[in-house]
């Protein structure tokens, strides 16, 4: 956790504080048809990130955190319907037309895909790939791109960057590959980067490396990154705030080093739970029991119920509300006063 910048209470705007917000969602919706009448997939989500901090987003798969990365983008697949507000530097992109959002896609904000094989051209060069969005955004001639370009993958710590700038992206190593994808993310020094899963095919060393150039572009140009992650370690080291997703909700809400010391709710502390801790031998780690449910609208109560071990009658009869409960921590649970 870095402890070097104002604290913010996330998902509020503080009057009191001059750090201004790069990014507001307020009461994201993300809705789907079905045989069933419709599926909600991201249900009422709100939060805030300020310039040069990071949000952790952290949950199951299934919980719709990457659906609501993609809302944030103007992503969202057809047929789905997007509902609420997202502000990107005071500019309000919720009615943006197709024809206006490649102006701040890639060059205001910018995204970095789980999977990188989908999210580079398979028939383009990577040096390409990369030198495109610095013409395109930057307006820049074509041998200056590709310098940018090499110089990108040099950053990310991809070596011989000349040679590989010239590869198909599939004659690089998973790794590369989504070494390439984050190169292209940062090229224009976006105010808001969202980053899927950034560092999973990564190894140790190298992931350091990006999580490293991360901050430093956030010291540099004040960039706010939506870091999303399964991997709570890596969501300790570098986020100031973490929201906990579950069913398409926000369940919990905190700086990360109160959500890591204190967590309340009891799918935040199942999660963490579940971390293995250096010097403390276990053969068998602990597990949340059950899986995420595919459908919400059914259920009366609490989302998480179904697999909490201290719910009870009123829990599953009763949806438990987003609330604070303490300075900048806010929990959906009926157990927690």
């Amino acid at each position: 956790m870095r402890s070097d910048r104002l604290d913010i209470e996330p998902g509020h705007i503080s009057p009191g504080l001059s750090t201004p917000l790069a990014l507001e969602v307020e009461n994201l919706s993300v809705d789907f048809p079905s045989p069933e009448g419709g599926k909600r997939v991201v249900d009422g989500v709100s939060y805030s990130i300020a310039r040069g901090r990071t949000l952790g987003v952290v949950g199951e798969s299934g919980c719709g955190k990457s659906m609501t990365a993609l809302a944030v983008l103007g992503l969202v697949p057809a047929p789905g319907r997007t509902d609420g507000r997202i502000v990107l530097n005071g500019r309000d992109l919720s009615n943006l037309s197709s024809t206006e959002w490649p102006e701040i896609r890639g060059q205001r904000v910018a995204m970095v895909f789980q999977e990188p094989m989908t999210a580079l051209n398979p028939a383009m060069r990577i040096g390409d790939q990369i030198a495109e969005v610095l013409i395109i955004h930057e307006g820049l001639k074509k041998a200056e791109a590709r310098e940018r370009a090499i110089e990108q993958l040099r950053l990310v710590g991809i070596p011989s960057a000349a040679e590989r700038a010239k590869a198909y992206p599939h004659q690089l190593s998973g790794g590369m590959r989504q070494r390439a994808v984050i190169a292209m993310a940062l090229a224009c020094r976006p105010d808001v980067l969202v980053a899927d899963e950034p560092t999973t095919a990564l190894d140790v060393t190298i992931q350091a490396q990006i999580l490293e150039l991360m901050q430093q572009l956030q010291d540099e140009i004040g960039m706010a990154v939506q870091f999303i992650s399964h991997n709570l370690a890596v969501v300790s080291e570098i986020a100031d705030d973490v929201i906990v997703m579950y069913a398409g909700q926000i369940v919990e809400r905190a700086s990360a080093q109160v959500l890591f010391s204190q967590p309340l709710h009891p799918y935040t502390q199942g999660l963490i739970e579940t971390l293995p801790e250096i010097g403390h031998r276990q053969d068998v780690l602990p597990v949340i029991t059950g899986t995420v449910p595919s459908h919400y609208h059914g259920i009366a109560g609490c989302r998480f119920a179904g697999r909490c071990p201290k719910a009870d009658a009123t829990c599953r009869s009763i949806a438990p509300v987003l609330r604070p409960v303490g300075l900048g921590h806010d929990v959906a649970c009926h157990k927690v006063s």
